[in-house]
């Protein structure tokens, strides 16, 4: 069985995000959802609970941070061209997200990030599923993000 992984991020408005994270094509568990929380289906392995900040203050005694003005994360998923990428930031835009850094074009590689309307840093990418060429792979070329 593949493990599941699922990334709880607080927001201050469920109904804003939710509406946000349509608009970009992602769907919600009804099971899963209710005035506190709700969780967006990414793939049968991957789900973001997004929770409201007084609900999610409830599963930890640190401070959450205030992502408008702090990284706690950047939470990148694929997408299947480098134009559903610009689409997938162009609507972030449009349905209230905001910039955050400039595309990344590595060839094999391409990137282009938005912050949602909690300021949480979202990363859309597209990789050619032949890989990096083969320079690149074998450390002959240091483009590309690092791990």
């Amino acid at each position: 069985m593949a493990t599941q992984i699922y990334f709880n991020l607080p927001v201050k408005d469920l109904k804003r995000s939710v509406d946000f994270f349509a608009a970009l094509g992602f769907s919600f568990n009804p099971d899963y959802t209710d005035e506190n929380a709700t969780c967006m289906i990414v793939n049968e392995n991957a789900y973001v609970m997004l929770l409201v900040e007084s609900f999610f203050k409830t599963f930890t005694s640190k401070d959450v941070a205030d992502s408008k003005g702090s990284a706690e994360a950047i939470i990148a998923y694929s997408v299947d061209s480098r134009e559903a990428v610009d689409e997938a930031v162009r609507t972030a835009l449009s349905s209230g997200g905001s910039p955050s850094e400039k595309p990344q074009d590595y060839g094999f590689m391409y990137n282009h990030s938005f912050q949602d309307p909690d300021g949480h840093l979202w990363e859309v990418m597209w990789m050619d599923p032949a890989g990096p060429p083969a320079e690149s792979a074998a450390g002959g070329n240091s483009a590309g993000p690092q791990a």
